[in-house]
């Protein structure tokens, strides 16, 4: 009888027994040191203040990572277009992750590849795999402005245009 009661709760369900995040769940909460080129001295997620309730896009990279060097710049350069152009766009706030870097080698990346949004320092993977369940780089996370996961992309699939059309998908139909 038990395993029918577990058999029966479980139909239906789309809950993540891993504890890993998944599309459609709830997005792992962080505070970290910006080693970015803009924003404060902490990045953090969920926003806070005027930023709360913005869709967020997290990119995953590290400059130890050859995939990263090839995908990264092309996003950074979409994003600063996209926050010339102003417009809905420009409401997706992109925060990085770098992961297994120097506090040097990170900014140094950073700088190189174009970067011109937070990046939150993860130097030992705190974040990027005790929180979020990811071994390797990159990643992206599409997070909804009420904080559920939209979508993951793993490895370097991204490109500037599936990266904006993902971005879309965050912003809600009427705003």
């Amino acid at each position: 009888m038990a395993l029918g009661i577990g058999l029966f709760t479980g139909v239906g369900t789309s809950q993540n027994t891993s504890g890993q995040p998944y599309d459609g769940g709830p997005a792992p909460t962080f505070t970290a040191t910006n080693v970015g080129p803009t924003g404060g001295r902490e990045v953090a997620f969920p926003l806070k203040g005027s930023h709360a309730g913005r869709p967020v896009v997290l990119l995953f990279f590290g400059a130890w990572c050859p995939s990263c060097h090839e995908e990264l710049p092309p996003l950074a350069r979409a994003v600063q277009t996209q926050d010339r152009a102003g417009g809905k766009l420009a409401t997706v706030q992109v925060i990085g992750v770098d992961d297994l870097d120097s506090t040097a080698s990170a900014r140094s990346f950073i700088r190189e590849a174009g970067v011109t949004f937070p990046v939150a320092y993860d130097p030992d993977t705190v974040i990027t795999q005790q929180k979020y369940g990811f071994n390797g780089n990159p990643y992206a996370v599409f997070i909804k402005g009420d904080g559920t996961i939209d979508k993951i992309v793993r490895g370097a699939v991204l490109t500037p245009s599936s990266f904006t059309a993902d971005e879309r998908a965050l912003i809600p139909s009427g705003t």
